[in-house]
């Protein structure tokens, strides 16, 4: 199986989530469970239902959280020799062409994208048509509302 690509920053969020999860959050529920179970009839316990489906919820996110780490590969842009081209965990400040807005992403892999954050995929269509690309160069995508045109104002490494 290949490594999932992962910023050291995105591993160390993802890290502790998990360490959250497991100390934390499993021992709560575990904690409501026991609670709704002593209320008595477990056919007509809300309490006792949500408290399973929290755990349900959780115990899926630890799994999914260990699989992900498990076969990491940490990527530190600053340590590659880029000569200045995009690539894996670089932030990047571009200007919309069309409108005139500027937006500063910051290019990292599907586990760790948000894009309330601007931490965008690199398999996102912008994610893949500003690899490779330098500062100052125009690049067009192709997103769903049509072709969006895009100038690289500035590339850092983290």
């Amino acid at each position: 199986m290949a490594g999932i690509p992962l910023t050291a920053q995105g591993a160390k969020r993802l890290e502790e989530e998990l360490h959250r999860l497991v100390s934390v959050e499993r021992p709560g529920v575990i904690q409501a469970i026991a609670e709704a179970r002593a209320q008595g009839d477990l056919s007509e316990n809300a309490e006792y239902d949500a408290a399973r489906e929290r755990q349900g919820f959780i115990e899926g996110r630890i799994n999914e959280l260990e699989g992900l780490l498990s076969n990491a590969q940490i990527i530190d842009p600053a340590s590659l020799d880029v000569d200045g081209r995009i690539v894996f965990g670089a932030t990047v400040g571009i200007e919309d062409l069309n409108s005139g807005s500027n937006v500063t992403y910051q290019i990292v892999g599907d586990a760790e994208s948000d894009i309330r954050l601007n931490r965008i995929s690199i398999s996102s269509p912008v994610g893949r048509a500003l690899i490779g690309k330098a500062e100052g160069d125009v690049v067009v995508v192709t997103v769903p509302s049509g072709e969006k045109e895009f100038e690289i104002i500035s590339v850092e490494y983290k």
